[in-house]
């Protein structure tokens, strides 16, 4: 039997639609396009305008309607369109809102630029379920930018440029999103930043260029650059920086010398991969002061980006840390990721291909 708790997390919610709704989202349909469709891939039943204007439809009326249900949830804040009527703004939160008739298979597309490309990528991104003829929007749940850019790195692969993301991965919670939005702030969250086409060009020639090859290091093929970790900081931290297969491990380590920076003062950058199974490594990355500092330098950080600039994780130093480290990830044999290790204005970028 179930409590009254089991009951609501089984209703998901719902938003009734009037007929003010209808008339303004055709309206809207009429004077809008979307520029990339969220949840269509290739080889839709409909003609690509028609499904383009349809979807602009759908979009509407979740936007009208998930407004509508904000506003009456969130007062001390406020909520704005984007131009783009995918979005809205919530405070200094951005939500893409993914529209969809159904979830066919438990699984939900979304097109990859929404998350990678910087302008569209949100810091939430809303799952609504809009049944037209029964005039409802229903809430099916919400993902976290950082949550669902570490599972699509680490479990999907994009097919005709969509994901297909299982539903069981959105928050089905919508209140978790309201108290997201009073108690978190935006910074918490990074969003990808636009740079400059040169710069992108630079980048991928530096990747192609000094890329270090994890999985080599399980065969024992490790470039001289990498030490023993031994060698770079003492005995007990070293005893401490393990994983949970020590006798599988690989571990080496790098000296990062930002310069004047740092007056010169290095810090080591720990790698520590392990073979799991159904051919997926595990990485774990720490940064710890070398010689006889005991700390970190103040606000230097380590982050976590994907092959294509986005940022993935990120840690900084505080007063006193004798260490920072990012989350445990996993990923499958070929994925390229980069760690840069950064203060104030000076980084230094460490690639990487599984």
């Amino acid at each position: 039997m179930h409590n009254s708790t089991d009951i609501r997390l089984l209703l998901p919610e719902s938003i009734w639609l009037e007929s003010e709704h209808f008339e303004e989202a055709k309206k809207m349909t009429d004077g809008h396009s979307l520029p990339i469709l969220q949840t269509r891939p290739a080889g839709s039943d409909r003609s690509n305008n028609e499904a383009d204007k349809w979807q602009t439809y759908l979009n509407a009326l979740a936007l009208l309607g998930f407004e509508e249900w904000l506003s009456t949830r969130i007062t001390q804040q406020p909520i704005k369109r984007d131009s783009n009527i995918s979005y809205l703004k919530v405070g200094e939160f951005k939500l893409c809102l993914i529209a969809t008739e159904h979830i066919l298979d438990e699984q939900v597309n979304l097109a990859v630029d929404f998350i990678e490309r910087p302008e569209l990528a949100a810091h939430f991104y809303v799952l609504l379920e809009v049944l037209e003829e029964q005039e409802e929007v229903i809430i099916r749940g919400f993902l976290r930018y950082d949550e669902l850019i570490n599972y699509t790195t680490i479990k999907l692969q994009p097919r005709d440029s969509f994901y297909r993301l299982p539903l069981a991965e959105f928050n089905p919670e919508p209140n978790h999103l309201i108290f997201y939005s009073r108690f978190l702030e935006p910074t918490a969250i990074p969003l990808p930043v636009a740079t400059e086409t040169k710069a992108e060009e630079s980048l991928v020639g530096y990747l192609q260029e000094t890329t270090t090859k994890l999985s080599q290091w399980l065969q024992g093929v490790i470039d001289e650059s990498w030490q023993a970790i031994d060698t770079l900081i003492s005995p007990e931290v070293n005893l401490a920086f393990s994983t949970r297969s020590v006798e599988v491990a690989t571990k080496r380590g790098k000296l990062i010398d930002l310069g004047i920076q740092l007056s010169h003062q290095t810090v080591a950058l720990l790698v520590n991969i392990t073979e799991e199974a159904e051919e997926k490594i595990s990485i774990s990355i720490q940064l710890h002061p070398t010689g006889k500092e005991k700390y970190l330098p103040l606000n230097i950080k380590v982050t976590l980006l994907s092959k294509v600039g986005n940022i993935l994780q990120q840690v900084e130093a505080r007063g006193q840390d004798n260490y920072i480290q990012l989350k445990l990830f996993k990923g499958e044999r070929g994925k390229r990721f980069s760690i840069k290790v950064s203060l104030d204005e000076l980084s230094v970028i460490e690639n990487f291909e599984l």
